[in-house]
C-alpha cells in the first residue's frame, strides 16, 4: 500500500471512509460515534459529524488546517479538537482513529486503563494503556486529558467513552485501534478471576526494544 506522501489527497479521502467502513465491519465501532483523522499538509482531513459512513464521499470529509482555516461543505467531527491537538503535539503520528468498542468502554467506564497483563501492551509505547480522566465530548478539556494520557504512547482510553489510537499510517492506527480492543477483552475477562498478575516494565521495556518494526507494515 502506499504510505501517505505518495497518495493522492482523493484516495486519503476514501481510505478514510473505508475505514470508517471497516471500523464498524470489525465491530469496534457503532453507528457514527467514530471518528477518523489523517494528516494532510499544514492541517488534517477529517470525517464529518454525524455522518453514516455508507452514505459518505470523498467530497464529505473535511480539511481542518491547523490554523483554523476549514475547508469542505459539511461540518467536521465534534471531536475535531483532540484530532488536531494531537497531530499538532504528537508530530510522529499522521492517523488518528476515535472508536467506542464496547471492552475499551467498558473499562473505560469503570475508569480503568490496561495494565501489563501481556506483552503486546508495548505496541502502545509503555508498560500500560492509560485511562483519560472524563471531560466532555468536544471540549478542550477532553483534548488535555488525552493528549497528557498519550505521552509515551500511541493509544489510550477515554473514561467514560471510548479510545483513542494514533500511528504513523492509518492502516497502522486501524491495525493499533484492534490490538487495544483485543487486549481490553483480555484483560476484562480476568477480572471475574481478581487483578491478574502483570509483567514487569523492565520486560515490558525488553518487549519494546525487541519490537522495532513489528506490526502492520505500510
Amino acid at each position: 500500500m502506499k504510505n501517505i506522501t505518495e497518495q493522492t489527497e482523493i484516495e486519503i479521502r476514501q481510505s478514510i471512509i473505508d475505514a470508517c467502513i471497516a471500523m464498524n465491519a470489525s465491530q469496534i465501532n457503532q453507528g457514527t460515534s467514530g471518528n477518523i483523522s489523517v494528516r494532510f499538509g499544514e492541517g488534517i482531513l477529517i470525517t464529518p459529524t454525524s455522518m453514516p459512513y455508507n452514505k459518505m464521499t470523498p467530497e464529505d470529509i473535511v480539511w481542518m488546517g491547523f490554523d483554523g482555516q476549514i475547508i469542505g461543505t459539511r461540518t467536521p467531527s465534534s471531536e475535531w479538537n483532540f484530532h488536531m491537538e494531537i497531530m499538532r503535539h504528537k508530530t510522529e503520528s499522521n492517523a488518528v482513529v476515535h472508536a467506542h468498542p464496547t471492552a475499551c468502554t467498558t473499562l473505560s467506564i469503570m475508569e480503568k486503563g490496561i495494565p501489563a497483563i501481556h506483552y503486546m501492551v508495548a505496541v502502545c509505547g509503555g508498560h500500560d494503556i492509560r485511562c483519560a480522566p472524563y471531560a466532555t465530548y468536544g471540549v478542550s478539556q477532553l483534548s488535555k486529558n488525552a493528549l497528557k494520557a498519550l505521552e509515551g504512547r500511541s493509544a489510550c482510553l477515554l473514561a467514560h467513552h471510548g479510545m483513542i489510537a494514533t500511528a504513523t499510517s492509518l492502516d497502522k492506527a486501524m491495525w493499533l485501534a484492534v490490538e487495544v480492543e483485543t487486549l481490553a477483552k483480555q484483560y476484562l475477562g480476568c477480572l471475574p478471576m481478581g487483578e491478574p498478575p502483570l509483567l514487569s516494565e523492565e520486560e515490558i521495556q525488553t518487549v519494546i526494544n525487541r519490537m522495532s518494526g513489528y506490526g502492520h507494515a505500510d
